[in-house]
């Protein structure tokens, strides 16, 4: 094959004259194809990777998307596991905790905080580090949480263990028989006749003659009994019996006591009788129940030996306000 020339028309000869081409200016013009060719190639692959994915690339993003979808599916069972805690957290606060009287579980101990600020410092700087951080902070909440409760169930199974003694230790019936008393005033503010002012009734008055028999509640032990009770001015004779589990209960005004300081009692046991000493307005026994050093309304605990009907009727008394006789 002939070898192909370039020729230059020269204006001054008016003829054609051959071009002699340098070897300089050979290697520049085959400098610029190479430069222009890898400039060009390094173009079309930028272009290309950000359009089209890798076969790698491919493969990480189906993790990722699939890694999502599990965390997803794993926040929606945490969330039914929360929903689940908080229903057996409701029944132990309100129902198993209610039926053995003790204090629920305080909110701020179920639901403290874990750990400090940097707890979680090893999951951040990542795209996806909120969703983790989240959804970390949930399960260790939700174990915290199922811990708690947890102990508070083997409390409350050691409480149920008891119940039989609970029962039998709670004071749970009238402090003199129905047919031989009559409720005259209730637990709230009320009137005192001897003082002449509206004041906090801590117990109940149950009217009846003196000298009519009085009786324990519940099994325990005597802590008080006779007059000049320190912390009780214008009770006259008192009788304070402790129960266990928190309950104690006191009876006063009495007309005698016969029971003594230490002495054990069981439920129903002649602990005095009805008389109307220290400040009182006729003969009357004042009875108060005492669970946790807080004085509550007695009347709630009279179930034992009333039938329906009359509890129906010992609450709408013990509702009226009006003038107690202590």
């Amino acid at each position: 094959m002939a070898k192909r020339h370039t020729y230059r028309f020269n204006p001054h000869t008016l003829s054609y004259e051959k071009v002699v081409v340098g070897i300089w200016e050979r290697v520049k013009k085959i400098s610029f194809t190479v430069l222009f060719g890898l400039v060009l190639g390094v173009l079309f692959m930028i272009i290309g990777y950000q359009i089209v994915d890798s076969p790698k690339e491919r493969s990480l993003k189906r993790e990722i998307q699939q890694y999502k979808r599990q965390l997803s599916a794993m926040n929606q069972r945490i969330t039914r596991a929360e929903k689940v805690l908080e229903d057996i957290e409701n029944r132990d606060d309100n129902i198993y905790r209610t039926i053995f009287e003790v204090e629920p579980v305080s909110p701020s101990i179920r639901h403290s905080g874990i750990g400090g600020v940097e707890r979680y410092s090893n999951l951040q700087g990542y795209n996806c580090s909120d969703e983790i951080i989240n959804t970390t902070k949930r399960i260790d909440d939700l174990s915290k949480r199922l811990y708690i409760q947890s102990l508070s169930l083997d409390e409350v199974y050691n409480m149920a263990k008891t119940k039989t003694e609970r029962m039998a230790t709670m004071p749970a019936i009238m402090p003199i028989a129905k047919n031989q008393c009559r409720l005259v005033s209730g637990f709230g503010v009320r009137y005192h006749p001897i003082l002449k002012y509206r004041r906090q009734h801590t117990g109940v008055d149950l009217a009846a003659r003196k000298g009519t028999p009085i009786y324990a509640t519940g099994d325990g032990v005597v802590t008080s009994a006779g007059r000049n009770i320190s912390g009780l001015s214008g009770y006259g004779n008192v009788c304070i019996i402790k129960h266990g589990y928190g309950y104690q209960s006191l009876y006063a005004h009495l007309e005698s006591v016969k029971v003594k300081p230490g002495q054990k009692i069981k439920r129903g046991q002649l602990i005095g009788t009805v008389g109307s000493t220290g400040l009182s307005q006729g003969a009357h026994l004042h009875y108060e129940v005492i669970l946790n050093g807080k004085r509550v309304d007695p009347v709630y605990y009279f179930f034992n030996d009333l039938t329906p009907e009359e509890y129906e009727q010992v609450i709408e008394a013990a509702s009226q306000e009006g003038q107690c006789l202590s």
